[in-house]
Formats: structure tokens, sequence, C-alpha cells
């Protein structure tokens, strides 16, 4: 008799692991297969928030269907206590163990809101937006001049919320002034900016910011990895260049960054520069005047007097010979390419086409047949 108990209790023993068993690799599966979720969501883990509150949100999206596994998967995998606060991109099908690996490996948000702070040639914008996750795209909430407008309610509102993200985007073509002056416009940044820094010498890029950075510190950020795009360029320069150092391959780049804002004319332009110079000829281009009218304090906002073609400058090429004695502007990568590897061409002049780029000539008599056709382009807009 108590043999046959004996023999029921281990059958009962083993099938009770049996069962324990599958559920556990059933879990196991759960955790690892593809999600129910059809469309991409947003979700916010707050600061302070626990896995199970995290789970609670996942189900109610109907990202995962047993948040009871998920919270035993993440004890398990023991990532439960490493939750990150932020905003995070769920994609469509997400496995419970991709989502909690999404929330707790650090960095950056991966959706919500985005702060941009655009600081470009003519002004500098602050704009506000969100990513639409089932969309895959970004809705622009506010837009609004970060100098000359005050802020909206809209965006006072996403300063307060702790998963927003914010950059600060230099365009090429920039001043040293027009950076500084945008930055001390922009008020999650903190402290004094102290010395300029030699104008040419910030990288226009995309930079991380948050509030209270130092103004300082963001800037030496951009000195530095302007300072080593400088270093590859020279370094990758082709021989026999009219330059002597890389100071001067630099004011060629700013000349090339504010002559065309058309990538594929920037080899062309560096082309009718060189060989103006190979020649002795001087550049004769106009955003060195304007440069040496304005400083790089902002923009001249009309066309240049015959007076001031003729005035001398450290910067005006129609009267000194060569390069002018500084850059003109921060240039970016490509027209730093531009400047140490130009198209080989036998060009000497340019002038704008209308349509946004330039004609460019490689004799006088070709040139003015180009420029006569500008003037009767400018004379039909303006009689529009």
């Amino acid at each position: 008799m108590w043999r046959s108990i004996a023999s029921n209790m281990v059958s009962f023993l083993i099938i009770v692991l049996l069962a324990i068993g599958g559920v556990i690799l059933w879990g196991k599966r759960q955790y690892t297969t593809e999600g129910p979720l059809a469309e991409a969501i947003c979700l916010r883990v707050e600061r302070g928030a626990n896995i199970a509150r995290v789970s609670r949100d996942l189900a109610e999206q109907g990202a995962v269907r047993h948040p009871s596994i998920f919270r035993i998967g993440a004890g398990y995998t023991e990532k439960a206590d490493k939750l990150k606060a932020g905003s995070f991109l769920i994609r469509p099908g997400a496995s419970m163990d991709e989502i909690m690996d999404e929330i707790t490996r650090g960095g950056a948000s991966t959706c919500g809101t985005e702060i941009i702070y655009r600081v470009g040639v003519n002004h500098t914008q602050t704009r506000v937006r969100q990513l639409d996750p089932a969309e895959g795209r970004f809705v622009e909430l506010v837009e609004f001049d970060t100098i000359s407008d005050e802020a909206p309610e809209e965006y006072a509102e996403q300063l307060k919320q702790p998963d927003t993200r914010y950059r600060i985007a230099l365009a090429e073509g920039v001043t040293n002034w027009q950076v500084v002056e945008a930055l001390k416009a922009i008020d999650i940044l903190e402290g004094e900016v102290g010395e300029l820094p030699p104008e040419g010498h910030l990288a226009p890029d995309s930079y991380d910011a948050a509030p209270g950075m130092e103004r300082a510190a963001l800037l030496d950020r951009m000195q530095q990895r302007q300072e080593l795009r400088i270093a590859a360029a020279w370094e990758g320069r082709e021989e026999g260049l009219p330059y002597d150092s890389a100071d001067q391959m630099l004011i060629m780049a700013s000349i090339i960054e504010k002559e065309t804002g058309v990538p594929q004319e920037r080899g062309q332009v560096a082309s009718v520069f060189v060989n103006r110079l190979e020649r002795g000829m001087r550049l004769q281009t106009d955003p060195t005047v304007i440069y040496g009218i304005t400083n790089g304090k902002g923009v001249l906002g009309r066309g240049l007097r015959q007076s001031e073609l003729r005035k001398a400058t450290p910067w005006n090429t129609y009267v000194i010979e060569g390069l002018p004695e500084t850059p003109i502007a921060n240039p970016g990568v490509a027209s730093l390419e531009a400047a140490v590897a130009p198209e080989k061409t036998d060009y000497l002049f340019f002038v704008a086409d209308g349509t946004g780029g330039h004609s460019f000539a490689a004799t006088l008599d070709e040139h003015n047949r180009n420029v006569a056709n500008w003037r009767r382009i400018e004379a039909e807009s303006a009689g529009e």
C-alpha cells in the first residue's frame, strides 16, 4: 500500500514539475516573442516610476498581453530596477524583452518632444516639435524667433517636461557674433560667454543641449569640433594649392561658404578663386566687402554701394590683393573639402543665374553675357 502511495506521489510530483517547466517555457516564449502592438507608441516613464506602473501603462496601450509576465521577466533579467525616465518609442510588434531593453539602456529619449534652436544667417528660430509615433514623423507644435519674439505658452509648458530633448543647430555660414548672440538669447543656457572665439573656428553642426548647460562650455565644444575638421581638411589637401597655411585654407572655405548655398557648386566656386589667386587676379567677391562693413554683426540687408566696393578694408577683395586677413564666417565640412580639393576648371568668373545657382565663365566676354542675362532676370522680377 505504502509503495503504491509513494509511486503515485512520485508520479504526481513529476507531473507538477513538468507543468511548472511548461509554464516557465511558455512564459519565456511570451517574453521574447513578437508583441501585440499594431502601431508604434510613445511610452513615457516618469521619474521614480516602478515596473508595476510601467507594465500597466504598456498593457493599457496594447503593447503587452500579460503584464505579470512582463514584470517577472524584468525581474528575472535583473532590469526591473534599471528603468530610465523619459519618453521611448515602442515599435510595432516589439517583444517584452525588446521593450525592457529600450526603457533601461539609458541615453536620450527616443520620442516625445524636441526643442531645436536653429542659429541661422538671417535669424535664430526656436522650434518645438513632437514625434507622432504612428506616422514616424515630427509634428511642429510652435515656432518663433528666439531673439525678437516673446516665447509662447506652449514653449514654456514643454520646458517643464522632464523628457524634453534640446538641440542647438548651427547653420553653415553663420558668424561668431551671430552664434554668441543666439546663445545669449537661449534661455535654457547659463553663464557668460567671455572672449569671442576667432572667426571661422566654430563648427556648423547639431549639438545636444540641456537646461543649465554653460554657454562657454558649449562654445568650447563647437571650437574643438571645428579644429578637428580644419586639421583633417588640411591634412588631406591636394598639392599645389595657393595657400601657405591651414588658416588661409579656412579663409578660402569661408568665402566659398558665403558665395553659394548649392552643394554641387562649391567645387566650381573654389576653382574660380584658386584660378584667380594663381593668376594674380583679385578675388572680387561681395561677401568679403559685406564683412568689412558689418564685421560679421548681422546681415547688411541691402545691396552694396559703389563707394563701399571702392573702400579699402582688410576684407574688401575688390581692393586688396589675395585673401582677406581672417575668415568671414564659419564654413561647414563641404566648403572645407572644396577649398582643399577644388574642381579642375578654367573658370575665372561667375554670376547668379536666377535659379539660386550661378553661371560660370572662363572668359570675360562669356561672363558679360551671363551678367546681361542676370540683369534681364532681375528687371523682369522687379516688373512683376
